[in-house]
C-alpha cells in the first residue's frame, strides 16, 4: 500500500533530478530537446511527497514506445498515458516511488502548463507555502488514501495552475 508522506524541501532533489535526467539521455539519446524538472521537489523551499517529477520533452512520442524496454531495465514501469493524451508516463520505485516521468511531445501545451506551474510556484513563495501547508496537513490527515489527498489539494491546484498559465503567458 503505498503511504502519502510530504517532507520538507530537500536540497539534494535537484541533484537526484540530474543523475536520473544524464540517465533519460543516455537511453533516448537525441530524441529528447529538453528534460526539465517539475512538481513540488523542483521548488525550492515548498515541501513534498519525496518523488522526483521529470518532464523530458521530444520530438515525436509515438517513438518513445520503443524505449520501454530500456527503460524498464533502469527501474522503471512504462504506464502509457495514464489518463492524459499525448504523454507517456513511467514510475520507479513500486509502493515506494522515487520518479516519475512525463514524457510529452515538445510544444504539448501540458507540457507548458507544466512549467508554468513550476515557475510561477518559484515566483511566488507565500502561494507555494498555502500549497505545501495544504498537502502536509492532508498527507496527515489521508496517510493511507492518495485518491484522497489528491482530491483534497485538487480545487488549489486549479486556482494556482489558473494564475500560473495568466502570469506565465504575459
Amino acid at each position: 500500500m503505498r503511504k502519502v508522506v510530504v517532507t520538507d524541501h530537500n536540497e539534494k532533489w535537484p541533484l537526484m533530478f540530474a543523475e536520473e535526467a544524464a540517465k533519460l539521455r543516455g537511453i533516448f539519446g537525441s530524441e529528447i530537446t529538453s528534460i526539465h524538472h517539475i512538481g513540488s521537489t523542483s521548488v525550492k523551499g515548498l515541501k513534498a511527497k519525496p518523488i522526483i517529477d521529470m518532464m523530458p520533452l521530444v520530438k515525436n512520442i509515438e517513438s518513445v514506445d520503443s524505449f520501454n524496454d530500456a527503460m524498464k531495465k533502469i527501474g522503471y514501469e512504462a504506464k502509457g498515458e495514464n489518463g492524459i493524451p499525448g504523454r507517456r508516463y513511467f514510475q520507479k520505485g513500486g509502493d515506494t516511488r522515487t520518479h516519475h516521468v512525463h514524457i510529452f511531445e515538445s510544444g504539448n501545451h501540458e507540457g507548458e502548463r507544466h512549467i508554468a506551474f513550476r515557475d510561477y510556484l518559484r515566483a511566488h513563495s507565500d502561494t507555494a507555502e498555502k500549497y505545501g501547508n495544504l498537502k502536509e496537513s492532508l498527507a496527515k490527515r489521508f496517510p493511507n488514501d492518495v485518491e484522497a489527498y489528491i482530491k483534497g489539494k485538487e480545487q488549489l491546484v486549479l486556482e494556482i495552475e489558473r494564475q500560473a498559465i495568466t502570469w506565465y503567458q504575459a
